[in-house]
């Protein structure tokens, strides 16, 4: 029986992780992977400490941290979780299970998908949601990106420096911030399609192009791309939780301001939750107040 079982390895995670070891609880990290969506994130300049990092030296940084203090990693996804008297039960996909006194969720996000034909047969064939991963691979050649907000903006940034064009779609005028709209009149390679969406993406065994719609009159053509960055939102690691937590509407679980839900000893932090101002340092933050209010909960 853990103190604290904490589900999933991002900022909120990790952070949980140490401070729930420094308390002295008996605590273990179940994850299929360490670092989350944050290690897709470059160029990370807001995080105290730091005047520049990518997302995945900082992450590293955090999992260095964790392997310092005596806490369990145990590597694998999580099935579901249920109430079992005055304890949780944390089941896993490989039939693991395992009890604890609390848990904290900290499962964030992953990227929306646009739900056109050819998206999955094309995935890692030219069908991307990683830009700082995967933008080496689209050098000298057209690409497209989906999207208009900073995600989106931040894919353009990072392709400006392998792609031969770029070709930005978005289904609604760009609501990124004015700085990275300003930086984005200045790179000659894009050309923008605004209040365009993508119906289809096309090739052979890669991608050779995609179909484009003009949203106010329906009209459709295609461009000759080789690459497509899909950047258009993030929806939260939720559904094994279905039934158990209240959430918001879009799958976000809801917390009160000490990381407690709606079900006593199941606390929630990070980008998976209701706290808005998805960032790096604010998950970190909320991860190290939930293990607090764990621990005092077990003091109890």
């Amino acid at each position: 029986m853990y103190d604290l079982i904490i589900i999933g390895a991002g900022p909120a995670g990790m952070t949980a992780g140490v401070f729930a070891a420094r308390k002295g609880l008996k605590a273990a990290i179940i994850s299929k992977d360490f670092g989350g969506q944050a290690n897709w994130t470059s160029d990370i300049e807001n995080y105290m400490g730091f005047t520049e990092i990518d997302g995945e030296a900082l992450m590293n940084r955090f999992e260095a941290q964790v392997k310092e203090h005596r806490l369990d990693r145990i590597q694998t996804d999580v099935q579901g979780v249920r109430i079992d008297s005055a304890s949780f039960s944390v089941k896993t996909v490989d039939q693991g299970e395992y009890m604890a006194r609390t848990v904290i969720v900290t499962t964030g996000k992953r990227p929306r998908t646009l739900n056109v034909p050819g998206e999955n047969e094309y995935r890692n064939k030219g069908v991307s949601y990683c830009s700082t991963c995967d933008g080496p691979l689209f050098r000298s050649v057209p690409v497209a990106v989906v999207g208009g907000g900073n995600s989106a903006l931040k894919a353009v940034f990072d392709l400006e420096h392998y792609a031969s064009e770029i070709h930005l779609i978005s289904l609604t005028e760009l609501t990124a911030d004015a700085v990275f709209q300003e930086r984005l009149r200045s790179i000659s390679k894009v050309k923008q399609y605004i209040k365009h969406t993508v119906t289809e993406i096309k090739g052979t065994k890669l991608v050779e192009g995609i179909v484009v719609e003009k949203v106010e009159t329906k009209e459709q053509f295609e461009l000759p791309v080789q690459g497509v960055f899909v950047e258009i939102g993030l929806e939260p690691n939720t559904e094994f939780l279905e039934g158990l937590v209240e959430k918001a509407a879009n799958g976000e679980i809801k917390i009160d301001c000490e990381c407690q839900t709606n079900i006593p000893g199941l606390f929630a932090a990070g980008d998976a939750t209701t706290v808005p101002e998805k960032q790096i340092i604010i998950a970190a933050g909320e991860g190290a107040k939930a293990a607090i209010k764990a621990w005092e909960q077990l003091l109890q």
